[in-house]
């Protein structure tokens, strides 16, 4: 038995300090006329996905309290105080942004003193929040300038299109809302600022009008700049609606993005009132990828959970000749912050599985420095508010998307160069992590997953621990490794020993350990 042989770092640190400098503006490189090519880009895996909320993304907090009260002096985010920020993204190797809903919001039932941003209001207005009130601009005027800067960075645009519409909505547009009945429009499940939109019409048919304004709401989105959208809970719509709005925004754009939010474990939240559209289904329609099953990932305790998601993954994929994928779903604003899940033992493992998985990688604002989300006004009293709701509403640890809340940021100022490391790397060995393979291998004990991403000779291996609690021990079982086999160290804690096809790791609770090979045949 002996410890394996490592390829000393030298060769790989010049090569990452070279990535740091080629992986600034993503994949693709700037452009003076700008040409879509999103589609393309999210079916190879090669989408580096940065979500923000623009109420907050460029937001100034003086007095520290989280909450951003311009009559005190605060300032709010807006689209033009959020253009100096697009630089900060290219330099951590994203290549597209995708925007939390920036449509008119609800403010009656509402929840927080903005109101949510996914209780749609108007299809054709963007919300008044985002205006900068100092400039002549129109909002959408900024919110194309906003754009515009981005891709002049090589930065993709995608905008998040709410489900359902807000309570306001329904009673000034009450033809588009399902009614329960006692003839009010209904609260899906438990979200209770906004309504449920009928899809189909008394005869059966397709809601002309809720087709119409999900057509102008893409054509206001278009107008303005925008690569593509991201559905918000897109399965609750059938392939009928979706096939329609799809073809009519693919006319103007033929590489237009349309990430679906579904997934196929999810069941139907609203399975009284319509139907539970699957993934296939929506693929089918024109969704280009989806995204969902990965938000479980604090729930999984054994390496099968993994490996069942990532072939699932895979077989839809290849279902569709490899022109379909998915995002990542790891940390999302719909899950509590990883530091409050994980701390940063957890924090390091999803953004390792975010660079090596086969998948397109994404990221919330404050993921980068371990924002926890937790802020300090939460569900306190509001001295005011915009909307009819004066408490300061959030989900505890989790992203607020309610207030007009401070800039995220976390007290974690270490992890961003772990995080540019795990970047640097993924564009160094791009042609392995996104072109290879994916190889699964076993291990001894049902807590350590571990699999390779292969494209040749090469490979880039990942071993890690699902205990939460305990340091474990582990066989790894790798065909044809030998005792003499060279491993470069990637991201590592004590170094494996190596005998007859064995890799004997000990891995911290949470502990990920990244390697690569060369010439390999397994």
């Amino acid at each position: 038995m002996k410890r394996i042989v490592f390829i000393r770092g030298f060769v790989l640190t010049l090569l990452l300090l070279f990535a740091g400098a080629s992986a600034n503006t993503g994949i693709c490189s700037a452009r003076e006329a700008w040409s879509n090519d999103l589609r393309t880009l999210f079916a190879g895996n090669r989408s580096v996905i940065y979500a923000l909320n623009i109420r907050s993304f460029g937001a100034v907090d003086k007095n520290g309290d989280d909450i951003i009260v311009p009559l005190s002096g605060d300032t709010q985010g807006t689209f033009l105080n959020a253009v100096p920020r697009l630089k900060e993204l290219t330099k951590l190797g994203i290549n597209t942004i995708y925007l939390l809903p920036v449509t008119k919001t609800g403010k009656l039932k509402a929840l927080g003193t903005a109101g949510s941003l996914y209780a749609l209001d108007s299809f054709e207005k963007l919300s008044p929040l985002l205006d900068d009130r100092s400039n002549p601009m129109s909002v959408e005027q900024e919110a194309k300038l906003f754009i515009d800067e981005a891709h002049k960075l090589g930065l993709r645009v995608i905008i998040d299109i709410p489900s359902c519409g807000s309570y306001d909505m329904s009673l000034e547009q009450p033809d588009l809302f399902i009614r329960d009945k006692d003839g009010n429009a209904v609260v899906p499940a438990d979200w209770t600022d906004v309504r449920l939109f009928k899809v189909y019409d008394e005869d059966g048919k397709l809601n002309r009008a809720l087709v119409e304004n999900y057509q102008k709401m893409i054509k206001m989105l278009q107008d303005i700049g925008a690569d593509g959208v991201r559905a918000d809970v897109a399965a609750i719509k059938p392939y009928e609606f979706w096939k329609e709005v799809i073809d009519y925004a693919r006319m103007k754009d033929p590489q237009f993005l349309f990430i679906a939010e579904a997934c196929p474990a999810w069941t139907n939240p609203v399975k009284q009132w319509c139907k539970y559209e699957s993934v296939q289904r929506l693929l089918e329609a024109g969704f280009d990828g989806y995204y969902g099953d990965w938000a479980n990932f604090s729930d999984f305790s054994k390496s099968k959970d993994i490996m069942k998601r990532v072939k699932s993954d895979l077989k839809i994929s290849k279902e569709f000749n490899n022109q379909k994928s998915n995002m990542s779903s790891f940390a999302t604003h719909d899950q509590q912050s990883v530091i409050v899940r994980g701390g940063v033992p957890l924090w390091e493992m999803i953004t390792w599985l975010n660079v090596t998985l086969p998948m397109n990688p994404y990221f919330l604002d404050g993921y980068v420095t371990g924002d926890s989300y937790i802020y300090r006004y939460e569900n306190k009293k509001a001295d005011t508010s915009s909307t009819d709701d004066d408490y300061y509403f959030v989900h505890r640890g989790k992203f607020d998307i309610f207030n007009l809340s401070r800039r995220p940021a976390g007290n974690y100022s270490e992890l961003k160069e772990k995080f540019l490391k795990a970047m640097k790397f993924k564009y160094w060995a791009k042609s392995v992590l996104i072109d290879g393979e994916f190889v699964e291998f076993k291990t001894n004990n049902p807590d350590v997953f571990a699999y390779a991403r292969r494209n040749g000779d090469d490979a880039v291996v990942v071993v890690g621990s699902l205990n939460k609690e305990h340091e474990i021990d582990a066989n790894v079982y790798i065909r044809n490794l030998k005792d003499t086999s060279f491993i470069s160290p990637v991201k590592m804690g004590e170094a494996p020993i190596v005998k007859r096809g064995k890799m004997l790791v000990s891995l911290k609770p949470y502990e990920v350990q990244v390697y690569m090979l060369n010439k390999v045949n397994f």
